[in-house]
Parts: C-alpha cells; sequence; structure tokens
C-alpha cells in the first residue's frame, strides 16, 4: 500500500514557476513507478512525467519537455515536479502516481493522490 500527497500548487504568473512534491507512505516507495498527471476542466486526465525506480530514466509529454523536471528523494520518499516557464495552458489540478508498470497510461498506475490545483494567469 502507497498513500500519496501532493502539495505546492497555488497561482503564478506566465513565466514563473512552481515545485510540485508528492510525499509518499510506506516502505516500498523505492519499488514504484511515480509520475504525474493533470487535468484540466473538461478535460481527460493526461500524462506529464514520469520517473522510474531507479530514478535513472525519465520520461515527459512532449508539451512540458524542457520546462518540467521530475525527481525524486529516496530518503525522503517524496517525488518532485519543477515547472518552469510556465504557460496558461499548463493550468490544471496535478495528480501524483505510483504503479509498477509506470508508462504514459492512467492504467500503469494503481495508487493516486488527491491533486494539487495550479494555476497559470497570463
Amino acid at each position: 500500500q502507497v498513500q500519496l500527497v501532493e502539495s505546492g500548487g497555488g497561482l503564478v504568473q506566465a513565466g514563473g514557476s512552481l515545485r510540485l512534491s508528492c510525499a509518499a507512505s510506506g516502505r516500498t516507495f523505492s519499488r514504484y513507478v511515480m509520475g504525474w498527471f493533470r487535468q484540466a476542466p473538461g478535460k481527460e486526465r493526461e500524462f506529464v512525467a514520469a520517473i522510474n525506480w531507479s530514478g535513472g530514466s525519465t520520461n515527459y509529454a512532449d508539451s512540458v519537455k524542457g520546462r518540467f523536471t521530475i525527481s525524486r528523494d529516496y530518503a525522503k520518499n517524496t517525488v518532485y515536479l519543477q515547472m518552469n516557464s510556465l504557460k496558461p495552458e499548463d493550468t490544471a489540478v496535478y495528480y501524483c502516481a505510483a504503479g509498477t508498470v509506470g508508462g504514459t497510461s492512467l492504467r500503469g498506475y494503481g495508487y493516486w493522490g488527491q491533486g494539487t490545483q495550479v494555476t497559470v494567469s497570463s
């Protein structure tokens, strides 16, 4: 069992930065692929970024590549999403997820956080 709690969302102007955190409970944190997804109003939840169990491999959606960075801290059981050069179209609820399969599909993740709102003003 893994419980995930996101934090760090908020309101920021276009071009600004935010860092999201996802604290995971449980002793098996290191066994899971960790991912970030987002859901804008009226849209489906979409993949943003993922990092494998060792932290040595990352994957990003094309829309955020070069602007967002995912990382994980095993000592703190925490995964981060550093978001730079934010755009209004990045506005969404951001969800942290953990899974044994991972990938870009929601089906690869069995555990989800409650989400944190990110709003980017123009």
